[in-house]
């Protein structure tokens, strides 16, 4: 792929099963809205956060390893100083169970050291981006 942007192109229109580390209970984050808009188009959304057990009628998992499903792009809303371990539970699952190919930071998140690394590895990364107005930039949001 030549740039970020067939990269994140590529990313929303050919996987569909999302983890999202950090997903939050409140409706007014980020870290809910965009997730739910997600489920909303057609994704299939995982949960992850150690503090739930529920959200929007959806189990939560309390780590990525705990995702029973295959997991295609793992999402994340976290503060970029948890990346390295995000990073390194990503490569894990994709070592063990080979289904992840994509790690994307939401926007404000960006850690480039564990990128490289995670780029090293395979994977497709995004950082500092927003899956939600990237997908409305992308497809009008329709």
């Amino acid at each position: 792929m030549e740039s970020e942007e067939e990269l994140i192109r590529y990313i929303l229109t050919n996987f569909k099963k999302i983890a999202t580390i950090g997903f939050s209970k409140d409706p007014e984050k980020p870290s809910h809205r965009v997730p739910k808009f997600l489920i909303e188009h057609g994704y299939v959304v995982y949960p992850v956060n150690p503090t739930m057990t529920e959200v929007l009628g959806r189990k939560v998992y309390p780590s990525l390893g705990a995702v029973p499903e295959d997991v295609e792009v793992v999402q994340v809303f976290r503060p970029s100083r948890d990346v390295p371990m995000i990073v390194n539970e990503v490569l894990k699952r994709k070592n063990d169970r080979g289904d992840v190919k994509a790690l994307w930071l939401q926007e404000g998140i960006r850690d480039d050291q564990a990128a490289e690394k995670a780029r090293a590895e395979g994977l497709m990364v995004i950082q500092d981006r927003c899956m939600y107005k990237e997908y409305v930039r992308l497809f009008d949001g329709s």
